[in-house]
């Protein structure tokens, strides 16, 4: 599979009627970086984790970048095998980026469906919300409706988890 490029995850977006807005940047590893970048973009900004569990299954966390995440506890939360970090040949053969572009947006590129998707409750609460569309050196804002229909032209069903209460809500 040859992965989706920005020019084609826009076109997917303009297909289905998601608005969406870009800023390019110099690229960003860690979420304490671009303050500049959230400061021209308003909304949720995000932190995207891609895990592998102990039965195999992976998964991707969408949350704020404020949210904390207990990765020791949380397969207890979502039903899995314990979590660690999934390996980067798996993250560009199942969502078509490198560490540090992880992004909800690469979800685009799971034409496979190997991917379970945890949706942060405060990040789903979350409007506009901001991602970085398959690179790390820019940050595309969408609206959370946006989001949701970009989600289900996927058809993906977002498990959300509320962090703080450490529950699927």
């Amino acid at each position: 599979m040859t992965a989706k490029t920005r020019a084609d995850l826009f076109a997917f977006f303009d297909a289905h009627g998601v608005d969406h807005k870009t800023l390019d940047h110099p690229p960003v590893f860690r979420v304490e970086e671009g303050l500049e970048i959230k400061a021209a973009l308003p909304g949720g900004h995000t932190k995207n984790l891609f895990l592998k569990d102990a039965k195999g299954q992976l998964w991707l966390i969408s949350a704020l970048g404020e949210t904390r995440i207990d990765l020791k506890k949380l397969h207890h939360v979502i039903g899995s095998g314990r979590l660690s970090f999934g390996p980067e040949p798996m993250m560009l053969e199942t969502l078509g980026v490198t560490p540090g572009s992880v992004t909800a947006f690469g979800l685009i590129n799971d034409v496979d469906k190997r991917v379970r998707f945890v949706l942060d409750k405060a990040l789903a609460d979350s409007d506009p919300v901001n991602f970085h569309p398959l690179k790390n050196d820019a940050t595309t804002a969408v609206s959370q409706a946006g989001f949701r229909k970009f989600l289900a032209a996927l058809e993906i069903d977002p498990m959300i988890v509320d962090f703080e209460a450490m529950a699927v809500v």
